[in-house]
């Protein structure tokens, strides 16, 4: 069986994801260590801030700050999160190089987040391409469809396959450059997520390349081997699982990073991270927010002594 290819990419999603779902503020100046740590541990990805009012979110008020730090880091891909037009103005000024638009599938947790429906929500998405498009050639910057709720939703319930497809068909159709799957609040299960990727690999017009998995049942690595087995090659995660969603009750953490390297280096895959330095890392959160539950097997386990990063192809993973 062969490979298509042997990297796999992991975004940092914490500093927006995991600082936006715990009650107390990281200060500005933790948020850069922690981007100074990752990056010098190789992640070359990071979502780090999202545009929102600061009254709504007051974890997310530096989020200029934050990003201009960022783009400091020769060769860091920074992405910010938007849920509307107003916000897609101030990430492209700020001069990310992603946006992602979070566009739920399921109608009752759209309301809740962003306070659209759905269509709605395609049609602000619309907005935010013609808005990049406006700038002209000179602005790269890549506008990413981010479907939340996609494998099942704590506030509808059930979210239809059918429903899913003509939203990435919707999205595409709107401009977007990618589309990204979220398994919001933990819903997903191995078949569905090989079902889910290949009905929507008919619509996506080959724009499906990422996805985001949280482990509130324990089955986002479970989850990520399947979608290997489908040609998926970046995914999201965060440091010591720091994550979930204010408006999808109990879905806690994103799939920890620590744990999903060691996964992927084991099976040959090459994500260019240092492991040994990103679990270091986690001394920054112990103390910057003491008492908030960090998750994590080898981090708690601690790493093989034979362990040293990816030596040998992936094998029996059909790209």
């Amino acid at each position: 069986m062969t490979v298509q290819s042997s990297h796999v990419t992991v975004q940092e999603v914490g500093l927006r994801d995991g600082a936006q779902s715990i009650a107390r503020t990281i200060p500005t100046a933790v948020k850069q260590r922690w981007i100074d740590a990752a990056y010098a541990a190789g992640v070359r990805h990071m979502e780090v801030a999202s545009f929102v009012p600061a009254r709504l979110l007051p974890q997310m008020a530096d989020a200029d700050a934050v990003i201009a730090h960022a783009l400091s880091l020769p060769g860091l891909i920074v992405t910010a999160l938007v849920p509307n037009l107003k916000g897609a103005e101030k990430a492209l000024a700020s001069g990310v190089h992603k946006i992602v638009a979070p566009i739920s599938v399921s109608a009752a947790h759209s309301m809740a987040n962003v306070r659209k429906t759905p269509q709605a929500m395609i049609d602000e998405f619309h907005k935010i391409v013609e808005l990049r498009d406006s700038a002209g050639t000179a602005c790269t910057t890549r506008i990413v469809a981010g479907l939340s709720t996609v494998f099942g939703c704590t506030l509808q319930g059930e979210v239809e396959l059918a429903d899913v497809c003509e939203i990435v068909r919707l999205a595409v159709a709107a401009g977007a450059d990618v589309i990204a799957l979220a398994d919001t609040t933990g819903h997903a299960t191995p078949a569905q997520v090989g079902d889910v990727i290949d009905a929507v690999r008919t619509v996506a017009a080959g724009k499906l390349t990422s996805l985001h998995f949280h482990d509130t049942r324990g089955m986002g690595l479970a989850n990520t081997v399947i979608a290997l087995q489908r040609g998926i090659r970046e995914f999201d995660a965060s440091l010591a699982g720091l994550g979930g969603c204010p408006h999808a009750p109990g879905a806690t953490g994103n799939v920890v990073a620590e744990d999903l390297i060691f996964m992927l280096e084991s099976m040959g895959y090459r994500t260019g991270i240092d492991l040994p330095r990103l679990i270091e890392m986690r001394a920054i959160l112990e103390q910057a927010l003491p008492g908030e539950p960090l998750y994590g097997f080898i981090a708690r386990a601690g790493l093989p002594d034979y362990f040293a990063g990816a030596q040998r192809e992936p094998k029996g993973i059909t790209a």
